[in-house]
């Protein structure tokens, strides 16, 4: 059978252009869409023919949108990626809830990815995030925590899970490990993709976030990217707001290489991927995201998505359309 789709999302982009550009513009060069030969099947379209050229994910919070309707609005929009959120620890610390109060069989926006598949598309699961703390600050039993994902993992037959990790626990080397080690037992079982949501500052990534990074991948877990949640500036800010997202990036880059100790530089914008975060719809004009899907085509981004306020539709029109290089995981 073809693999899952939405593990397109981690495709490992060829590198483009190796110029170190610290603005965004729109890049000249004509890329190839390459996509692995599928093998002859009766289950469906190959991916190839189910992402097309857009690696744009819409992230969805389902305990603030309980009637979001995945199949209509990827029908309605194009869209084929969803990130659902929020999976934060119940009452006991080692279950998980959609924001901390529904249990995680019990949303009904995530009972929809059935639907979702069936168009082509697929959603992946995100634990943590802002309103709450992800079982690994607080379940510490041995086994227990590999236990609380794999249900919420095993009940969605999810290939792609997200950590949001804005507010990891403050004993942060102990939970970067114990979830490293449970991610690491739940790859050693399934196919299964990993991202960490972290913030993008102005100097890129913050040390604790390195940190756990670093422990993470000591401990065996495949981090395949790192979704950074850029906060946009509000269009009255002052002239080069979209240069200073690409300031922090081209800072991020190199800190991700060193966290995973990569030979070359250049390979760790792959890695990356770009969240942008609005207070308001107008913070980010049609203009800034052809900026954002230049520089991502450029670089070979992961993936571009958003979060806050909606982005107005010719907005998010033009993010959806971002190309990409590549189409599939190597082997």
């Amino acid at each position: 059978m073809l693999p899952r789709p939405f593990a397109v999302l981690f495709a490992l982009a060829l590198a483009g252009a190796t110029a170190v550009a610290i603005s965004l513009l729109p890049a000249r060069a004509t890329l190839q869409l390459t996509v692995p030969r599928p093998a002859p099947s009766s289950a469906g379209p190959a991916p190839a023919a189910l992402l097309g050229r857009s690696t744009y994910v819409r992230f969805v919070d389902t305990a603030a949108e309980p009637g979001f309707d995945l199949p209509a609005d990827a029908r309605r929009s194009g869209v084929r990626w969803y990130a659902l959120g929020h999976l934060v620890a119940g009452p006991d610390g080692c279950t998980s809830r959609w924001a901390g109060r529904l249990d995680f069989g019990h949303d009904p926006v995530a009972k929809r990815i059935g639907g979702l598949r069936a168009r082509g598309g697929d959603a992946g699961l995100i634990f943590g995030g802002p309103d709450g703390g992800e079982p690994a600050a607080t379940c510490t039993r041995p086994g227990a925590l590999a236990a609380a994902y794999r249900r919420v993992v095993g009940a969605f037959d999810a290939d792609y899970i997200d950590f949001d990790l804005r507010t990891d626990s403050e004993d942060h080397a102990a939970t970067a490990v114990r979830r490293a080690r449970a991610i690491r037992a739940m790859q050693q079982e399934r196919r299964l993709r990993v991202s960490f949501t972290l913030p993008l500052r102005p100097y890129g990534i913050a040390t604790r976030d390195l940190d756990t990074l670093r422990l993470t991948r000591k401990a065996g877990a495949d981090i395949g990217a790192v979704n950074l949640l850029a906060d946009i500036e509000p269009h009255t800010a002052a002239e080069g707001r979209m240069q200073r997202v690409a300031l922090a990036l081209h800072a991020a880059r190199t800190q991700l290489a060193r966290a995973h100790d990569l030979a070359d530089p250049e390979h760790a914008w792959r890695r990356l991927a770009l969240t942008c975060v609005l207070k308001d719809p107008d913070d980010l004009s049609e203009t800034d995201a052809r900026k954002l899907t230049a520089f991502a085509d450029r670089y070979g981004l992961a993936w571009l998505s958003a979060r806050g306020a909606d982005p107005k539709p010719g907005v998010e029109g033009i993010l959806r359309r971002a190309p990409t290089r590549t189409i599939g995981f190597p082997e």
